[in-house]
């Protein structure tokens, strides 16, 4: 069954677009994690009261990990810059300024990024993605929502095999791109950590 862009979210042509780029290129763990980390990001971003583009944030945070893809992987840029580059093709197809475009790139490309490195009143779209996928990934940070928030977001986005399969997909990024940040994460146990 084809999953549905969660209501949690703007139902704009550009939130849209990218849901369906997402699961059409994405296994279901990677779906159900880019869609976690998503609404972590867009929750964390409420607590914090950012001010966030949430068109950006969603289409940022749903194709942040595009570039893992086998049809978007791309062989020489870490898989960072090449999500970005989808959230940027989709956001012109949908008529966003240039500006808006490299907001939505700058915000993927952040969330490899410590959240620390990321100032939130600049770019908070990236921070909160630094602060949410860092959370999905390893736990870390995860105190900042509400048990009964995780919990419920795990049972409508579960982890399916997340574990093994973005440790995978790390691996295989960092032997092949071995000065990306990836590589420094997985050469620092990053991969092992995924939880």
């Amino acid at each position: 069954m084809t999953p549905a862009l969660p209501d949690d979210l703007p139902r704009t042509a550009p939130v849209t677009a990218a849901f369906e780029v997402l699961v059409r290129f994405s296994p279901a763990a990677l779906v159900h994690h880019a869609v976690r980390s998503t609404l972590l990001a867009v929750d964390l971003g409420r607590q914090l009261a950012l001010p966030v583009d949430d068109e950006v944030l969603a289409v940022a945070g749903l194709l942040h990990d595009a570039g893992l893809t086998a049809g978007f992987d791309a062989h020489a840029e870490p898989f960072e810059v090449a999500g970005g580059n989808v959230a940027w093709a989709v956001t012109a197809g949908a008529g966003w300024s240039t500006q808006r475009r490299d907001r939505a790139v700058r915000a993927v490309v952040d969330h490899m990024l410590d959240d620390a490195d990321v100032p939130p009143g600049e770019r908070p779209e990236g921070y909160l993605l630094a602060r949410s996928t860092g959370a999905d990934v390893s736990g870390r940070g995860l105190e900042h929502w509400p048990t009964a928030f995780r919990a419920d977001l795990e049972a409508r986005w579960p982890r399916l095999d997340f574990r093994d399969t973005f440790s995978a997909c790390l691996r295989d990024q960092a032997a092949r791109k071995p000065a990306s940040v990836v590589a420094a994460y997985v050469a620092a146990g990053g991969a092992d950590r995924v939880r």
